[in-house]
């Protein structure tokens, strides 16, 4: 996969495809990315028009942000439907939950929308570095909910028994040349933890995080751009740097130090 031509989305937010109001909000938002949910937010006996209004909400757009539509798995009676109707809508890419085999990427990518894969069990994460390298997979998404109870890790405020299949997911994605997205947060009113949580990720290598409340974005955006100390020393070790190995700021610097600056600097719409 490839994602050299676009940023990352520093912010995903999950909105169910059945919710008419949720979605006029988004277009609102400032948000990077909407990810319309056809899976887990949608009752089975609302499927069929939740897919009707993701489409038809694709087609209409959400100004600059970016359009996902998350179809539900594999094994289930709708998922061959959703995914024929996504490949053929507006949106930017399809979003597919409990991705394990490289066999089901090839069959979604191949439909012709860009994927995003979630995953979200062992067997998923253990095969992450092969979905990642999939033909028109553009990124990873970690599931942290069903990783939780797939591992048998207790639900709670840490993460520590996640942390490996976390750095994984970012592994298999960076391997593959794409995006790694965090999973949700889900408590609401916290918004310490969520900016803990979002600091957690960034610093194992995620680009972005996934959201499940429009409450929850200013705290992920902040958490996920470049600060001002940070862009103020990207452009001063870019300029300082002559080629080679060199001092600066009392370290060590060198070609791969000023191409993660120029990135950063893309980042934050600063290149």
């Amino acid at each position: 996969m490839s994602t050299a031509h676009r940023q990352p989305p520093r912010t995903a937010l999950f909105l169910p495809a059945a919710n008419a109001r949720a979605i006029e909000k988004a277009r609102g938002l400032a948000v990077d990315m909407v990810v319309l949910d056809l899976e887990d937010s949608v009752r089975d006996d609302d499927k069929n028009r939740a897919r009707a209004a993701a489409v038809a909400a694709a087609a209409t757009g959400f100004g600059h942000r970016l359009v996902a539509i998350r179809v539900n798995g594999e094994d289930h009676g709708c998922h061959e439907d959703d995914v024929a109707a996504v490949a053929v809508s507006a949106a930017d890419f399809i979003v597919v939950p409990k991705v394990e085999t490289v066999e089901l990427a090839e069959r979604v990518a191949g439909a012709g929308k860009p994927l995003l894969a979630m995953i979200e069990t062992p067997l998923g994460v253990l095969n992450a570095a092969a979905i990642a390298r999939v033909d028109g997979v553009e990124g990873l998404v970690a599931g942290v909910n069903d990783l939780r109870a797939t591992l048998g890790i207790p639900d709670g405020d840490s993460r520590a028994g996640l942390t490996t299949a976390l750095q994984m997911i970012v592994l298999a994605a960076r391997a593959g040349g794409g995006w790694a997205l965090d999973g949700v947060f889900n408590a609401l009113d916290d918004d310490d933890a969520l900016a803990a949580e979002c600091r957690e990720g960034r610093a194992m290598g995620f680009d972005g995080k996934t959201l499940i409340h429009p409450n929850q974005i200013a705290v992920a955006t902040r958490a996920f751009a470049p600060g001002e100390r940070e862009i103020a020393h990207a452009l001063a070790l870019i300029e300082a740097a002559t080629g080679g190995a060199e001092r600066f700021g009392g370290r060590m610097i060198e070609t791969m130090h000023v191409e993660q600056a120029r990135a950063l600097l893309a980042r934050a719409g600063r290149d």
